[in-house]
């Protein structure tokens, strides 16, 4: 059995060491928010934050968690920064079809959280690990230049 803080609400499962954190977010305690894309850590679709840090959930199994601190697309917006990049993302009309778009939030809130004034380069390089297969990318870094300056 282990405990896991999720949006700060304390959850106890029991799943094997090896099962990733997507898989028991989505299909044991339900928050389906966060999102199956690739499997390898290389979409951004199903990125976290693990005591603040944006990471990969399909590749960070359970073994490898231990009393951190994790935040999904569900508890973001409970953060001030979190508020305010879904701000941004509804103003700037950023998402089409939606799929990667929690992933982008979860990236471009731990962006902020790190660098509260980024760069073009500086945004460029931290959402390098999402994949927006509609293309929003001008929109993702105007919604995050947005949500930088309130």
């Amino acid at each position: 059995m282990r405990i896991l803080t999720i949006n700060d609400r304390r959850y106890e499962v029991d799943v094997p060491e090896d099962m990733p954190l997507l898989w028991v977010l989505r299909d044991v305690i339900g928050m389906t928010g966060t999102k199956y894309g690739c499997g390898i850590a290389q979409c951004g679709a199903c990125t976290v934050h693990v005591d603040g840090e944006a990471v990969r959930s399909c590749q960070l199994t359970m073994d490898m968690i231990v009393e951190q601190k994790i935040t999904t697309i569900e508890g973001i917006g409970a953060t001030a920064t979190g508020r305010r990049v879904q701000a941004a993302w509804l103003d700037n009309e950023v998402v089409q079809c939606g799929y990667c778009q929690s992933g982008q939030i979860m990236s471009a809130t731990a962006l902020l959280n790190s660098t509260p004034q980024p760069s073009d380069a500086e945004i460029d390089d931290a959402m390098a690990g999402n994949i927006c297969r509609c293309a929003t990318y001008v929109r993702i870094r105007q919604a995050i230049h947005q949500a930088a300056s309130v």
